[in-house]
């Protein structure tokens, strides 16, 4: 049953040295605030996943959080590349980084298979790349009743994952709504999972396509009023454009990353969302 806790607290009891760690969101409810909290705390040599790492993935890295990176695109939506994703690759800034690169099916159905039980998924991909040659957890499977030549990829099961919501009742249960991605699936596939929220509330009211997270599915939620930002949570705030066109320049060169990060993230009397 899901424990309602500060951040802090979350972060601290379920984000561990070593861990796999998943911060799953699609355009929206990014949970960011988290991510700075895991920069906060110095967890070291994680294994980040996420189908769509940007730039809060971009402020793990460059703060030296992150020992490897499993994904299927990396960028800051809408403005460019992630820098201190590309200078922990080519340089090893501040510290080599290992990565795993899959497509986005390919990552799908690795989160749905890691929350169905099963030690790996099938799917028709990765025809015509040549991301089988670069990539070991990507193997050539053939159908037993068909003969047809198929891919396999393992499942995930991260340590955590951290999501984003609307809001969360005080029982633990959990509604989220608008563009999902693989929310569900991730929190399913974790052996643990904090849920931060823009509010707790006394009952959940229903909200059309909207899905809930059972409490005994959740281990922590914290209400972070805000904690997508710069993305957006339907329905509770805007996309800050502003900021993602900001992080292109401020990440770009390592002085200019290493100061930001100090006065916006290390330093929490000022740190923002």
């Amino acid at each position: 049953m899901a424990e309602l806790m500060t951040l802090a607290e979350a972060v601290r009891n379920l984000v561990r040295d070593g861990d796999t760690v998943a911060l799953e969101g699609f355009t929206h409810l990014i949970p960011v605030a988290a991510g700075q909290e895991i920069i906060r705390q110095g967890r070291r040599d994680l294994t980040l996943v996420r189908m769509t790492p940007d730039i809060v993935y971009d402020q793990l890295i460059g703060a030296g959080c992150a020992r490897k990176l499993i994904f299927s695109w990396g960028g800051n939506p809408g403005v460019g590349s992630l820098h201190r994703f590309r200078d922990a690759v080519e340089h090893a800034w501040p510290a080599p980084l290992e990565i795993e690169e899959h497509s986005h099916a390919g990552m799908a159905n690795r989160y749905v298979a890691g929350a169905s039980g099963l030690p790996f998924a099938v799917l028709r991909g990765y025809v015509g790349t040549d991301l089988v040659d670069q990539t070991d957890t990507i193997k050539p499977i053939t159908c037993p009743f068909t003969g047809e030549k198929l891919t396999a990829v393992p499942a995930i099961n991260p340590d955590v994952t951290v999501i984003h919501a609307q809001r969360a009742d005080r029982a633990g249960n959990v509604q989220v709504w608008g563009l999902l991605g693989v929310q569900k699936e991730a929190v399913l596939a974790a052996k643990r999972s904090l849920v931060t929220v823009e509010e707790i509330v006394d009952e959940l009211a229903p909200v059309p396509g909207a899905i809930t997270l059972p409490t005994w599915a959740v281990t922590a939620v914290a209400e972070v009023p805000g904690g997508a930002h710069p993305s957006y949570a339907q329905d509770y705030s805007e996309r800050d454009n502003d900021y993602y066109q900001a992080w292109d320049e401020i990440s770009r060169d390592r002085e200019r990353f290493t100061q930001w990060l100090e006065q916006n993230v290390l330093d929490t009397a000022g740190s923002a969302r």
